[in-house]
């Protein structure tokens, strides 16, 4: 279902004048890609440019105001909480985190610090012990039941070349989330605090924790098999490829991943949460409830570009300061490059977000599809496709989000074509250069 042809297909929202031409890529986006319900929205300069959604299964209940899972992208809310904590004068980047958390010191962890922390650099990618859904229940984390787990961790580094930089899928979320409770002077949760500080005054849909009135707001994940996107892979684009990349290229992307894939089975790693079989689990009202910061942000594209629409402007928006300028600056600064997964070759800075750089005529083809497209960006994105990105240069915030989760996209570059299609339109519009085959209204059916 989604993924024949699409007969009928209302492009709902609307687009300002020069950002024409993302009406139109997101219209044959959605007509050509295996998509199902998907949205999308940015601001330019503080003003909301784009703001479009749509359903390719004829879902009446998929709206702009609808919740969706975005993974990974919740890393960057994650590393906006942080920063608010920077921003009131309560943690620094280059403190160790037992000069707020003693307890977390235990097992050889005493000399890691929140940059550390925030690079995926704390040998703590992965748990010996399964965590239970309720344990990550807003009043369970204030009770210590993932704290405890934490402390009792000792740190381990799987590189065999010396790098410490492994990808904290889950893990980073939740120790951050730990450490955000200790500091905070009122103890909330990341989740009571996006509710309190950013998404409420911001009136954007930006939840972690999803409370029992939302759930019917929620709009389920669907993972492409993995069949299907090889299948898919064999054909050309020119004759209706619905995915981004061909079978060659996804290939050579599993080639690179596969050895760390092999050692983590060899090492056999335990599963992040009890009872966990299959990618469903990610659909459990009771997974939506809890609070996995760095992978069950539900959020809308609209209420996250506006997020990143505070951020692009400098932690501002709308005559209100989200965090102070030495706070914004601070949660940019440090890129440091090193390769996580075997694959991304990231930039992440002391407070948690990657920039993603231009290319040089010696990047690498990894580099180039990480980075090209989507130049001047910080932020992250979510496994299967979201991402949560804003361009403090231009003052650009971006989000775009899909229910089709398209797993062997490994860097999201699919929603990358609507970043660099935004960073055409505003280019065009620096030097009043006409966009191609503009029109005034985005609306199809």
């Amino acid at each position: 279902m989604g993924h024949g042809k699409i007969k009928h297909m209302q492009i709902n929202g609307t687009v300002a004048s020069g950002f024409e031409s993302v009406g139109k890529l997101f219209e044959h986006e959605m007509r050509t890609m295996a998509e199902r319900n998907a949205q999308l929205c940015a601001y330019y300069r503080g003003e909301k440019v784009v703001d479009l959604w749509a359903s390719t299964t004829g879902d009446a209940s998929f709206s702009a105001s609808s919740l969706v899972n975005v993974f990974s992208s919740g890393k960057s809310l994650e590393a906006i909480a942080i920063a608010w904590l920077v921003s009131k004068g309560l943690l620094s980047y280059d403190a160790k985190i037992t000069e707020y958390w003693p307890e977390f010191g235990a097992k050889g962890k005493d000399g890691l610090t929140v940059a550390d922390l925030m690079r995926h650099e704390a040998g703590l990618a992965n748990f010996d012990t399964s965590i239970d859904m309720e344990d990550l229940f807003t009043e369970n984390i204030k009770l210590n039941a993932v704290g405890r787990i934490i402390e009792a961790h000792a740190p381990t580094y799987s590189s065999d070349d010396g790098g410490k930089r492994e990808y904290h899928a889950l893990t980073r979320g939740w120790i951050v989330n730990e450490l955000f409770r200790r500091v905070d002077p009122a103890g909330r949760t990341i989740g009571e605090y996006l509710r309190e500080e950013v998404s409420g005054p911001l009136n954007a849909d930006v939840v972690i924790g999803v409370k029992e009135q939302e759930m019917a707001r929620m709009s389920r994940v669907h993972p492409l098999g993995l069949g299907y996107q090889f299948l898919q892979g064999l054909i050309p684009r020119i004759l209706g490829r619905r995915i981004v990349h061909n079978v060659f290229q996804i290939l050579r992307r599993l080639i690179r991943i596969t050895p760390a894939m092999i050692k983590s089975r060899r090492t056999g790693a335990t599963p992040p949460f009890s009872g966990m079989k299959g990618m469903g689990f990610f659909n459990e009202p009771r997974f939506a409830k809890g609070e996995t910061p760095s992978a069950n942000a539900s959020c809308s594209a609209r209420g996250l570009a506006k997020v990143a629409a505070m951020m692009s402007g400098g932690g501002k928006l709308e005559d209100r300061e989200f965090i102070s300028q030495d706070a914004w600056k601070a949660v940019h600064e440090h890129p440091v490059k090193a390769l996580m997964g075997s694959l991304i070759p990231t930039r992440f800075t002391q407070g948690g977000v990657d920039c993603f750089m231009p290319c040089t005529a010696d990047s690498t083809q990894a580099e180039r599809d990480f980075n090209e497209g989507r130049e001047g960006f910080y932020g992250w994105m979510g496994f299967g496709g979201s991402i949560f990105q804003w361009h403090p240069g231009l003052d650009i915030g971006f989000a775009f989000v899909p229910t089709s989760l398209h797993s062997l996209d490994l860097v999201n570059e699919r929603g990358k074509r609507y970043q660099a299609e935004i960073l055409q339109c505003v280019a065009r519009l620096d030097t009043k250069q006409p966009a191609p085959d503009q029109r005034s209204d985005n609306s199809s059916g």
